[in-house]
């Protein structure tokens, strides 16, 4: 399937003939193969570096040519390709790179790269290894359109000066006109009411709202659109589109985001009350350092700063050089596209190819959020995002802080009572050694094989019963070198613990087992005895003392690696050094007399865990902090974390000098400047970016249609000065998102028909734009996923309307809780709100999500692809979805109009209800017909005459008039 993909890519870009088509396959190159082949062939099949073989593989003419074996690449046949054999080790001569093979996902990345016809834009040959690489075709920022100061345009005059009604037209008419064509007719009003609702709000009009419009209602029409929360829930969501706005992680080990809903319901409050778009990119950015006049406005700009923690993170990743910079990368790229419609990352290994961005611009950027934390700690096993409390009122505060006082004192006492009973169980000992014992029963921190993370083919056993739990497990004496297991014991306390094993000692057993140890102050590698009884308590064995820090990366691995006998597993034990165990008073003869010790033991653990569950909750928010000790950052050389070159002062991209931002202070991150910097009035990339964003989703395309591309790549605007003009009163009017859309739609442009009169001819307009870029009509546009659902929920009458809020019934977000991994892929999607509020896991969609083209939530989505597929039609066919929405509006239909003996008051509401008009007579007469034609044999008369009304207002929502909008 991927390769199937990347070759319809291909083709896609030799189609184009352009670089704008070029994208896709640029882009693989760009992020999948150039790395690769930097990071692992330029060392010895580069000018920069050396030329072994004759071949070179830092430009396309290298590997055609190819070295001494001849062509290196057979674009479209991996299997001939010769560099696929080496990386391959297939050819026992041939093994390349000869330190290390590739990994199979490298591999699989170059097979992909050939199969789809090995694109390769580097044509140009860098210099040699004396004159350094160049940057071939990165262009200077004066020689981008995109790059260009902003000013306000002048109006250019027109021949039909009666048309236009706004400077837009003007614009739009002066270059249809020097085209030599014309725009067609106006639309027509119900044609204008249905593309007003769905455009503003999402959502179709009412049977009541298609009524014939003058100037004066539609502009109220439209303030009252804009003003209503559904223009807020639509909008904000094309705004979490960009924003990459996720409830979990992604990847294998998905963590939900328990939080993020406040980042969703930060941004309908925000374009709900017209906060301005500048301001919401600073509090994105810097919401944290930003002066709040009040509690709430604190809170709001907390929720803000999730922008910067919400993206796809492996929190598995146990070297966390490599997990911080990739969420760097990640937060540039995002920032970038979202933004400024720049590609940054590419800059992370490389000067841009294209763009004026350089790779010292990269590692200045990345300096700024390397001074920012955005993960809890650096050494968890598996790490976590940073919880910012949130600003409550008083009351809440003092219940809160009453809970927290009870919550310490019920947890000191169990601290003390679990002590005293471990001290008194170490004094008479856990039991005879040949005994089975339970880790409880034991004294400090024991974690039993149970427990641990068994890799190979462990057997258990229960023959020597003197184990801990319930058994233990050995390697049968076989199976060498694949067998491990690694114990991650929690810590509670930072300090020194002596690190205890148990095992199954025997003549048979093996002599050096090896142990590899992590500690907080390094590693060791040890090995102990098996064949000789444990001589602590005839059960354990000691490896020494060390010191751990809470909550820290710390574990215990056991091999069976170069090993000679069998090698029994059971379980760790970690002692506090100052447990003073010898000082626990005396066991009493009576055992029982523990007894009232462990039931207030189990007590106090039941009323905890009651009042942690128990309302009041301190409401968190995901977000960042500023680091206690702000660096800059060094370049890493091609991207490696660990070959590093100078250090970059924190700064932002030379190439957009703009004067007036302040130095970065050597005590801040740069968030702040940052977020000046991107906002700045003089910044000619946000304001163009934005408001092209939004003329795209009223009109289906960009100005710039390479929407979050302004760079080389991209594709230049079709209306350059009308993308200017609408950049500079989109300042002007104080980055206003309901201004810029209240005057988009009351143009002339806009309100164009999509289709001409029949008595007209285009094939003039076709033959001389037939992609409609100088906008001589309306784009007729497929609604996308959430508009369908939401249309489709709204007639059948079972839509929640519920405004904001939580939408995901979480359980624990623990990072090791079973239930938290596996929310994502067993939850049930059973809510029936917009679908803005439907829990947005990156790894499990709603289904008619994917199949309408919004699936893939891992980066901005500033332009949804729009698919046709056959999965689609069956979705209108068979989901349960669609057959229980049309039961419901069936239901609702008989309800609203109860004379079924008169169905003519019926067909018409359901035509206008989802199709936005009232049905054509062939229409009515074949509904007519459909509905009564002779029933199927039903033991229910009328359920089989809903379910009639049903069968029809299903195939009303499979219809393209449905579906798509005029």
């Amino acid at each position: 399937m991927v390769m199937m993909r990347l070759s319809f890519l291909m083709a896609c870009f030799l189609a184009a003939g352009g670089p704008a088509g070029a994208s896709p396959a640029l882009e693989f190159f760009e992020d999948k193969v150039r790395p690769l082949l930097i990071g692992h062939c330029y060392e010895c099949h580069s000018a920069e570096h050396k030329i072994k073989g004759g071949l070179r593989l830092d430009h396309q003419a290298g590997w055609e040519t190819g070295g001494d074996s001849g062509p290196a690449l057979k674009p479209g046949d991996p299997a001939g390709s010769l560099l696929l054999r080496a990386v391959s080790y297939e050819d026992r001569d041939l093994k390349m790179p000869p330190r290390k093979k590739l990994s199979a996902a490298q591999t699989t990345i170059l097979q992909e790269w050939i199969a789809s016809g090995a694109f390769d834009p580097r044509s140009e040959v860098p210099g040699d290894a004396a004159n350094g690489p160049t940057n071939g075709k990165t262009l200077p920022a004066g020689a981008l359109w995109s790059f260009q100061p902003l000013a306000a345009p002048p109006q250019p005059s027109v021949k039909q000066v009666t048309w236009p009604r706004d400077p837009i037209d003007h614009h739009i008419l002066a270059v249809l006109e020097e085209a030599e064509l014309a725009p067609i007719q106006d639309a027509p009003p119900e044609v204008l009411v249905r593309r007003l609702f769905f455009d503003l709000t999402g959502l179709p009009p009412g049977a009541g709202d298609l009524t014939a419009l003058g100037p004066e209602s539609y502009d109220t029409l439209v303030d009252r659109l804009i003003g209503s929360e559904a223009f807020a829930e639509r909008w904000g969501q094309h705004w979490l589109d960009i924003t990459r706005f996720a409830e979990s992680s992604g990847g294998g080990r998905t963590l939900p985001f328990k939080d993020a809903w406040r980042f969703r319901d930060y941004v309908i409050k925000s374009i709900h009350h017209g906060v301005p778009v500048d301001q919401m990119i600073r509090e994105h950015l810097a919401g944290d350092l930003l002066d709040a006049p009040s509690g709430a406005d604190r809170a709001r700009q907390l929720s803000a700063t999730a922008f910067l923690a919400l993206g796809p993170t492996n929190y598995e990743e146990q070297d966390k050089g490599v997990l911080r910079m990739d969420i760097i990368d990640e937060q540039l790229e995002t920032i970038g596209r979202s933004f400024m419609g720049m590609t940054i990352g590419c800059a992370r290994c490389h000067d841009h190819k294209f763009d004026p961005v350089t790779t010292r611009d990269y590692y200045a950027l990345a300096g700024i959020f390397r001074s920012t934390r955005t993960l809890r700690d650096y050494t968890s096993n598996v790490a976590h995002w940073i919880d910012r409390p949130l600003p409550s009122d008083p009351a809440l505060e003092k219940a809160l802080h009453q809970k927290e006082q009870q919550l310490a004192s019920l947890q000191t006492e169990l601290k003390q009572t679990t002590a005293l009973i471990k001290k008194r169980s170490a004094q008479t000992g856990p039991g005879p050694a040949g005994q089975p014992v339970q880790a409880k029963d034991l004294p400090g921190i024991v974690v039993d094989d149970s427990a641990a993370t068994l890799v190979g083919p462990w057997k258990p056993s229960t023959y020597f019963p003197g184990h801990v739990g319930k058994g233990y497990v050995h390697d049968e004496g076989a199976a060498k070198g694949t067998c491990t297991a690694t114990f991650l014991p929690q810590i509670p306390e930072t300090g020194r613990y002596e690190v205890r094993l148990s095992y199954a000692p025997s003549p048979n057993r093996a002599k050096k087992v090896p142990v590899h140890l992590l500690h907080a102050d390094g590693e060791e590698d040890l090995t102990f005895d098996q064949s000789i009884t444990p001589p602590l308590e005839g059960r354990f064995v000691s490896l020494g003392t060390f010191r751990f820090e809470k909550d820290g990366a710390g574990f215990i691995l056991i091999s069976n690696e170069g090993t000679a006998g069998i090698v029994t597993v059971d379980a760790v034990q970690l002692l506090p050094e100052n447990a003073a165990l010898a000082a626990a008073p005396p066991h009493p003869e009576n055992p029982s007399a523990e007894a009232p010790l462990q039931d207030r033991q189990k007590q106090l653990q039941a009323e905890i865990k009651k009042l942690q569950t128990t309302p009041p909750f301190q409401p968190e928010t995901m977000g960042v902090e500023e680091d206690a000790a702000p660096a800059d950052c060094a370049v890493h050389i091609r991207g490696n974390i660990r070959n590093l070159g100078p250090a970059v002062p924190r700064g932002f991209i030379s190439s957009l000098a703009i004067p007036g931002i302040p130095a970065i202070p050597p005590d801040q991150s740069g968030r702040l400047q940052l977020a000046q910097w991107i906002t700045h009035p003089q910044n000619p990339l946000t304001a163009r970016v934005m408001v092209n964003r939004v003329w795209m989703h009223l009109f289906g395309e960009g100005l710039v249609r390479s929407v979050d591309n302004f760079g080389v790549t991209g594709e230049p605007p079709t209306h350059p000065l009308l993308l200017d003009l609408l950049a500079h009163d989109f300042i002007k009017d104080g980055w206003s998102l309901k201004k810029l859309v209240r005057r988009i739609v009351r143009t002339r442009t806009w309100q164009l028909a999509s289709l001409p009169a029949p008595e007209a001819s285009w094939s003039t307009r076709l033959a001389t734009d037939p992609d409609n870029r100088l906008l001589w009509r309306a784009n007729r546009r497929r609604l996308d996923a959430h508009a369908l659902r939401d249309a489709i929920l709204t007639v059948s009458g079972r839509m929640d309307t519920t405004f904001l809020g939580p939408n995901v019934k979480a359980g624990s977000i623990d990072a090791n809780s079973t239930e938290a991994q596996t929310l994502e892929y067993s939850y049930v999607f059973a809510d029936l709100r917009r679908s803005l509020y439907a829990p947005a896991f990156r790894n499990r969609r709603l289904e008619i999500f994917e199949h309408f083209d919004f699936a893939d939530i891992n980066g901005p989505i500033g332009q949804r692809t729009r698919g046709t597929i056959v999965p689609q039609a069956l979705y209108f066919l068979n989901h349960p979805f669609i057959i229980e929405q049309s039961r419901a509006a069936a239901t609702r239909l008989a309800r609203l109009h109860p004379e079924s003996a008169e169905p003519h008051r019926r067909i018409d509401w359901l035509w206008r209800s989802l199709l936005g008009r009232p049905p054509t007579p062939a229409e009515h007469r074949q509904a007519l017909e459909f509905l009564s034609a002779p029933l199927p044999p039903s033991p229910s008369p009328s359920a089989s005459e809903e379910d009639r009304w049903s069968q029809l207002i299903q195939t009303l929502f499979a219809t393209a008039d449905f579906r798509f909008l005029d």
